[in-house]
């Protein structure tokens, strides 16, 4: 998405107000280490390190489009339990997220609970009802939907098949939309879309519009043929299919299915990726944005989304970075300050990924710079390269240093596959870079012991370790400066 277009976007997004209707979860999270078997049945033992509690499906939804500066309205039905409570008090801790919570105490709240380690799934374990709400509840939440609705740019309705979306409500969804001249969009996990009727948008995967339709949904002739049978089908005024890597396809009554590629993204959790890319797309439409603007903008949203763990919200200021990212090199874009530094460590933890830290001047890259840093990247998930300036070269190898300026030598380091973060400092030593990072793992080379590696008394105090790297021997930058002045002539 171009740079000026997602300003604008998000400049527009405070003041704009979208009402989330549907099925409301609790997603807890169980974090802990593995490192046994059971020795009472052939399962893992999971030692419990943290627990994370937030709100999933319509709520996570909620969550994001107050996340980019949206005013949300989140109406959703909740048990009289324990749960219910959380819910309450997760709704009430959301900045920009005004709760319309309808309780029956008859019914338990939907919960999912998930237990990861090394940043990967081993279990989930539901609790839920998936019965049709009736009587006094169901009218109790079309009352409710009509006042959380007044005034909304959008309404963003998520039915996760768990009976709160009925026929009642998806009618009172309709008039509310048409009364404050709102989008109407639905996000399904259905079997059939028709009984949604007119409404402005439905937003299947590829996997939901193959259930749907009975349809192939693999390719661009696929998805067509399937979005052309679902018009048929439903009276919904357009129909927008995500497709993962491979997009998003758009069909509008009455026009050709246009398909909006999208970038390559690392993914590390695709959960709660279909919540982002509603939030963001209804917050767009509210905002009255085009449909194209809207499509990039949820595009750059849940690519910001699958590369975090859980049912994670994205920020305006994580948007700007990423479309900044998208028009630099894949070099480029591993040079960043500390303050980014902090923000992607930040992110590594929270996908149980172990820190590496490394520092030097690397000023005339050689074979034995290339092996040292592949070692240092096999004690690690990701590496962080600390990088001497320019100035604190000169201050440490004298004048004539460094041969290479501190761009060329960023980017020659951020070109090798090994190294994940490049970080320049100007000062003599890069204490206060290891103390930001807070890396897992310092590693220096073994041409030091272990008590001269600075940093490396602070890595030990939070529990870390400082590895030496075998050096390999005749190759070294003061070496090849002394070779290249033999060979100059005269």
């Amino acid at each position: 998405m171009d740079l000026s277009a997602l300003q604008h976007l998000l400049g527009l997004a405070p003041g704009t107000r979208v009402a989330c209707v549907g099925d409301l979860m609790v997603d807890r999270y169980v974090y802990g280490e593995v490192s046994r078997v059971s020795p009472e049945a052939p399962v893992p033992v999971l030692a419990r390190s943290r627990e994370l509690m937030m709100l999933g499906a319509s709520g996570n939804v909620a969550r994001n489009v107050a996340a980019l500066g949206g005013e949300v309205s989140l109406v959703g039905l909740i048990g009289g339990d324990a749960e219910g409570h959380e819910a309450m008090r997760l709704v009430g801790e959301e900045t920009g997220v005004e709760g319309y919570l309808v309780t029956d105490p008859e019914r338990p709240t939907t919960l999912k609970t998930r237990f990861v380690s090394g940043g990967q799934q081993l279990l989930r374990v539901d609790l839920e009802t998936n019965a049709p709400v009736t009587g006094d509840v169901e009218q109790r939440l079309v009352r409710t939907i009509r006042d959380a609705a007044k005034g909304a740019g959008a309404i963003l309705l998520s039915d996760y098949g768990k009976g709160v979306v009925t026929e009642a409500v998806i009618a009172v969804c309709r008039e509310a939309a048409a009364e404050s001249g709102g989008r109407l969009v639905v996000d399904s996990k259905a079997r059939s879309f028709a009984r949604y009727g007119p409404v402005d948008l439905i937003k299947p995967n590829a996997a939901e519009l193959a259930n749907a339709t009975d349809m192939a949904t693999e390719t661009d002739e696929q998805i067509e043929q399937a979005l052309a049978r679902a018009l048929q089908l439903w009276e919904a005024r357009a129909i927008l299919v995500t497709r993962a890597a491979k997009g998003i396809s758009l069909a509008v009554r009455g026009e050709p299915v246009r398909h909006f590629p999208t970038a390559a993204r690392e993914v590390f959790d695709a959960s709660g990726a279909g919540d982002t890319t509603l939030a963001a797309l209804g917050l767009a439409l509210a905002a009255d944005a085009r449909i194209e603007d809207a499509i990039a903008f949820a595009q750059l949203a849940s690519g910001v989304a699958v590369g975090k763990i859980g049912t994670a919200t994205v920020s305006p200021d994580e948007l700007v970075e990423a479309a900044i990212s998208a028009h630099l090199a894949p070099a480029e874009a591993k040079v960043a300050t500390a303050q980014r530094m902090v923000d992607e460590v930040a992110r590594w933890r929270a996908k149980g990924l172990r820190i590496g830290f490394t520092n030097g001047c690397f000023d005339i890259l050689h074979k034995g710079h290339v092996a040292y840093l592949s070692q240092a990247r096999a004690w690690c998930d990701r590496l962080i390269v600390g990088l001497n300036s320019d100035d604190s070269v000169r201050a440490l190898k004298g004048e004539g240093r460094p041969v290479n300026d501190l761009e060329s030598r960023a980017l020659v380091l951020a070109g090798l596959g090994g190294v994940d973060l490049v970080v320049p400092f100007g000062e003599a030593t890069p204490v206060k870079l290891i103390e930001a990072a807070r890396p897992d793992v310092l590693i220096k080379g073994a041409d030091y012991s272990e008590d001269q590696v600075v940093g490396g008394d602070l890595v030990k105090s939070w529990g870390g370790e400082v590895k030496l790297a075998p050096i390999v021997e005749g190759y070294s930058t003061t070496a090849a400066i002394a070779r290249m002045a033999r060979k100059a002539p005269a």
